[in-house]
């Protein structure tokens, strides 16, 4: 994302940012940024309807710029688009004022955003995190087993299924090389398929993981492929590629490959990798009934009340769904809480659900805190339905309070100027 002009006041908050989506990412960084009740400028197409004197009626599509209050957002990675509701709030020739219209963000197009409130600390994170260019995409994953194959895409932001490969095996019989013939067949398409993604003139890590050894033979054929053809970027990949067990060959077996040690220590140095040990040690503690791990909105506040998760190794896991509640208090809720944990010294993790380490704090309803020492009783007086939380770490008919489910992960430090450029 590239910002191209702002004029944010930085004791009030007060302002806009024009910003450039350049790359598919951006659109999801644009996600996070943009709330109910922000005002949004953005060009957009709108269908004329015009009567002559006669009383004919014509039609014509005219090109305008539109300025709306935020209701609604909706947005699709797999298809990288962003759609944004609300109320037309400025005038404009062609669209009455007050009238709902639905902004499509698109790639390098220009878009200005008006915060509401202000731009609060998560917002100026969320900004600063958007424009950042070295926040791009870490690795490929290749989560597989005989016969399918799910292609990832693993940003510091999102894991996108970006292809997913089915394929028909007939079983393994003595004498027979059917068997044999068709997993080649399906590794070459898998293969196909993986090369399509891959920019090979800058290549990144490439994971492949499966239960057995499906992943290690795929290796193999990857290795064979490079050594029979003339492709540098392929040989190039090659040193890139870490293979490691799965549990299944399907997408949900993500997250437990990620938190392998043998791959974390390869992206120790990314942000989705230091999430997944965060979420892994917070259950941990779960399951050993330690004191220091507590969950839910009003434990995790006490929590932070008590100075428990400062410095020291506290923690605050957070959903970035909770900062997008139609409701003006319940944003400034969390907001507060973020401030008074960087304040203590503590770092602040605020989770993606296209993160799988994202998708199990929504689990426990948004907001989980790790905290220095042992706090005893801090759910008492409270009238909330209990989670019954199993040894692996995994909740049954959580609650959820607040927020739509959507996240962004990723940021520690907290801005302390919004000179961008």
């Amino acid at each position: 994302m590239r910002l191209i002009k702002q004029n944010i006041e930085r004791k009030t908050g007060e302002g806009s940012a024009v910003l450039l989506p350049e790359e598919p990412e951006d659109l999801w960084h644009a996600y996070n940024l943009i709330r109910p009740n922000d005002l949004l400028r953005a060009s957009a197409i709108r269908k004329v309807i015009s009567e002559s004197g006669s009383g004919s009626r014509s039609n014509e599509r005219v090109h305008t710029t539109l300025t709306i209050r935020v209701t609604k957002l909706d947005f699709d990675p797999q298809a990288a688009q962003l759609h944004v509701s609300g109320r037309v709030a400025e005038e404009n020739k062609h669209v009455k004022l007050g009238s709902f219209h639905t902004l499509d963000l698109e790639l390098q197009r220009n878009f200005t955003l008006e915060k509401a409130e202000g731009w609060d600390s998560v917002a100026l994170d969320t900004l600063k995190e958007a424009v950042n260019q070295d926040a791009k995409v870490q690795l490929w994953a290749v989560i597989m087993k005989e016969g399918l194959a799910n292609i990832c895409l693993v940003t510091d932001h999102q894991t996108i299924l970006r292809q997913k490969i089915e394929s028909n095996l007939p079983r393994k019989r003595a004498g027979s090389t059917e068997h044999e013939k068709q997993m080649q067949k399906f590794f070459q398409t898998t293969f196909d398929s993986l090369l399509r993604q891959l920019d090979l003139a800058n290549p990144k890590p490439l994971l492949l993981a499966s239960p057995a050894y499906t992943a290690t033979h795929f290796q193999s054929f990857i290795k064979a492929q490079a050594a029979s053809g003339t492709n540098k970027g392929l040989r190039e990949l090659l040193p890139k590629i870490t293979v490691a067990q799965s549990a299944s060959g399907h997408l949900h077996s993500l997250n437990e490959v990620l938190s392998s040690p043998a791959v974390t220590a390869k992206l120790s140095d990314t942000k989705f990798a230091r999430e997944t040990q965060l979420v892994d040690h917070f259950f941990t503690l779960i399951r050993k009934a330690d004191n220091r791990a507590w969950y839910g909105p009003r434990e995790s506040e006490k929590a932070v009340e008590q100075g428990a998760v400062g410095k020291g190794g506290g923690v605050l896991l957070i959903s970035n769904g909770l900062f997008r509640s139609q409701e003006i208090e319940v944003r400034k809720r969390w907001v507060k809480l973020v401030d008074e944990v960087k304040e203590q010294g503590g770092e602040v993790r605020v989770l993606s659900s296209m993160h799988e380490s994202g998708r199990r704090l929504e689990s426990l309803g948004g907001v989980a805190v790790i905290c220095t020492w042992p706090i005893e009783d801090l759910d008492d007086g409270e009238v909330e339905e209990e989670d019954e939380v199993h040894e692996n770490g995994e909740v049954d008919e959580a609650w959820h309070e607040n927020g739509d489910g959507h996240g962004i992960e990723g940021r520690v430090e907290h801005v302390e100027d919004i000179d961008f450029a």
